[in-house]
C-alpha cells in the first residue's frame, strides 16, 4: 500500500500544472494531509452540532416540522394538535443533537480507510470533494446509529407518538407526505442533512485559509494547492 502513494503527487503535478508546489511535497505528506485536514474539519462540524443549541440555535440546519405539514398546520389544529408544534420542534433538534456526536468515530474511522484512489480524487476534487467522500462511505452506519437514539430522545415525552398520530391524520387528507409521517426517521434525515452541511462549510474553511488550521502538515499541502 504505501508503494501505491508514490505516484499520486506526481500524477497531480502532471494534470494541474498549476499546482507546481507539490513537487515539493512527498506523497506521505500529501496523505497526511489530507487525512489531517478531513479529521479538523469532522471534528469541528461534530463539536458545532452535538451540543444544546447546536441544530436549535443555528438557523442553517435547525430541523422544522415537514415542509407539508407546515402548509397544513392551521388545519391541523383543528385536531387539537398545533400545541405541541413549538414542542416538538425543540424536542426534534435536541434529538439531533444528541445523535450527532456518535458521528466522530465514523468519520474518524473513513479517514483511516481512504484508499489511494479516494484521496486522489479528493485532492484533485472540488472544494467540498472531502464532505462527499464522507457521505458516501458513512451515511448508512450514520443512519443506523442516529436513528436509535433519537427514537430514545423522542419517546422520553411521547412526542413521537403524537406527531405520527398527527401526521396519520394529515397524510389521510392528502397533507403531509409520507416519508414525513415517521417524526424519528424525518429527524434521521435531517440530522444527516445538517451535519453534512457543516463539514462542507468547515472543509471550505481549511481549503480556503489553510494557514488559519494551525496545522503545518495541513497548510503545507492545502498551500501548495492554492
Amino acid at each position: 500500500m504505501r508503494a501505491a502513494f508514490f505516484p499520486l503527487v506526481a500524477s497531480l503535478v502532471i494534470a494541474l500544472p498549476a499546482w507546481a508546489q507539490l513537487d515539493r511535497i512527498t506523497n506521505r505528506e500529501a496523505i497526511s494531509g489530507l487525512k489531517a485536514a478531513l479529521e479538523k474539519g469532522s471534528r469541528a462540524a461534530v463539536a458545532s452540532l452535538g451540543r444544546t443549541d447546536g441544530f436549535f440555535g443555528n438557523d442553517k440546519v435547525k430541523i422544522p416540522l415537514p415542509e407539508s405539514l407546515q402548509s397544513a398546520e392551521r388545519m391541523m389544529r383543528r385536531f387539537g394538535m398545533g400545541k405541541y408544534a413549538d414542542e416538538l420542534v425543540l424536542t426534534m433538534n435536541r434529538a439531533a443533537e444528541a445523535a450527532v456526536p456518535e458521528a466522530k468515530q465514523l468519520f474518524v474511522d473513513a479517514v483511516k480507510e481512504m484508499s489511494v484512489p479516494d484521496a486522489k480524487g479528493i485532492l484533485i476534487g472540488g472544494e467540498t470533494a472531502g464532505t462527499e467522500y464522507f457521505q458516501r462511505a458513512t451515511s448508512e452506519p450514520l443512519r443506523e446509529k442516529f436513528l436509535p437514539i433519537i427514537e430514545r430522545a423522542t419517546r422520553k415525552v411521547r412526542l413521537a407518538e403524537k406527531y405520527n398520530q398527527y401526521a396519520e391524520k394529515g397524510v389521510a387528507f392528502g397533507l403531509i407526505d409520507k416519508q414525513d409521517a415517521n417524526l424519528d426517521r424525518y429527524v434521521t434525515q435531517k440530522a444527516l442533512d445538517g451535519l453534512f452541511l457543516i463539514v462542507a462549510e468547515e472543509e471550505k474553511k481549511i481549503r480556503q485559509d489553510p494557514v488559519g488550521t494551525a496545522s503545518n502538515i495541513i497548510k503545507k499541502v492545502f498551500g501548495a494547492l492554492r
